[in-house]
């Protein structure tokens, strides 16, 4: 049995104020060259929402959701929670852990797929913060892709079904899934656009008593654009709907967890505009960890106690047709881009 004695709450961060916009997309963008202006422009995105990114509050909410979740089910286990990019920072809550005496903790990250920076830039994280910390570092295990877990899949389902119906009767809507553009090079070495298509499926066959059509798209592209990344960008996706004459589409943002700015600006700003000028009436469908839906908060639980019990990959409760993905990474498993791009929440 691993023995874990406390969780981690692993996260991207985000700005809470107007002063900390700029200095938190450096952090995003540390070494890849990005001309201060650009982070300026970024940071205009920020301004829409008063310089604040949800995505800190909206951790709050899931730390102590699952905490008192751990809880009710009879675990001692403390809740921590730890940024790459901006306060927590994650040494600063590794140090923390330290002084509570925990020495070995399991971490859950607020991204659902398999991808160089949806897990293995997390793991990279983590080993560096045990650096930064020295020797006394606890060990800090991880938990697996939750793209095809029943408590990721069916939020998005419910949620999806509420949008529908608030069309009109005759209205004929296409769902349109959206998730993070990533460079075609990351996507290349991992399986991230299997994924994505997984849990696209795995919604649209249990929304509505006919199968919809549905199509996959992308969102909050960063790079330069003379490096190729995933395709096509969402707004291009409703010009070509409305070209084949769609005049209804569910956006629904499967490859996030919460609706932090990427989601907030991406769609409900650009895509929104983008759908208004060709006359598509738009729904957004809302992601599960926003709330925290309880179904997504049982999830996360689930995905501690298996660890805990050490239950094997392929007894754990999926949706999907792949098989399960180890606990721990190979060596090699989703490298980093050849020249990696920015994400920017």
């Amino acid at each position: 049995m691993p023995g874990y004695d406390a969780v981690l709450l692993l996260s991207f961060g985000g700005p809470e104020g107007p002063d900390d916009v700029v200095p938190f997309l450096e952090n995003v963008t540390a070494g890849r060259g990005i001309p201060h202006e650009r982070l300026v422009e970024v940071g205009a995105h920020y301004a829409h929402f008063d310089g604040i990114s949800p995505i800190n509050e909206q951790c709050r909410r899931i730390r102590t959701a699952l905490a008192e979740t751990l809880t009710g089910r009879g675990h001692e286990l403390p809740v921590y929670w730890g940024n790459r990019n901006w306060h927590p920072f994650l040494a600063d809550t590794v140090r923390e852990i330290v002084a509570n005496g925990h020495e070995r903790v399991l971490a859950v990250v607020t991204s659902a797929y398999s991808s160089y920076s949806a897990c293995r830039q997390y793991l990279d994280d983590v080993e560096r913060a045990r650096a930064d910390v020295g020797d006394t570092a606890p060990i800090i295990d991880k938990v697996g892709a939750y793209y095809d877990r029943p408590g990721f899949i069916e939020p998005f389902v419910q949620a999806t079904t509420e949008a529908l119906a608030s069309f009109d009767d005759d209205a004929e809507p296409t769902l349109v899934f959206t998730a993070h553009s990533i460079p075609t090079s990351m996507a290349s070495t991992c399986d991230y656009e299997v994924q994505l298509d997984e849990a696209a499926r795995l919604i649209s066959e249990r929304v509505g008593a006919e199968p919809l059509p549905w199509r996959l798209a992308w969102q909050s592209r960063s790079g330069p654009p003379v490096v190729p990344w995933l395709e096509p960008d969402v707004n291009d996706e409703l010009r070509a709907l409305a070209a084949e004459g769609v005049d209804a589409a569910a956006i629904v943002p499967i490859g996030f967890v919460s609706d932090h700015i990427e989601v907030l600006w991406d769609l409900d700003v650009e895509a929104a505009a983008t759908a208004a000028e060709l006359g598509i009436e738009l729904r957004r469908v809302s992601t599960p960890g926003t709330a925290p839906q309880q179904p997504f908060i049982d999830m996360l639980a689930d995905l501690v106690e298996e660890r805990i019990d050490d239950v094997s990959p392929a007894d754990r409760a999926t949706l999907g047709s792949h098989a399960p993905r180890p606990d721990r990474c190979a060596v090699d498993c989703c490298p980093p881009p050849r020249r990696p791009g920015a994400a920017i929440d």
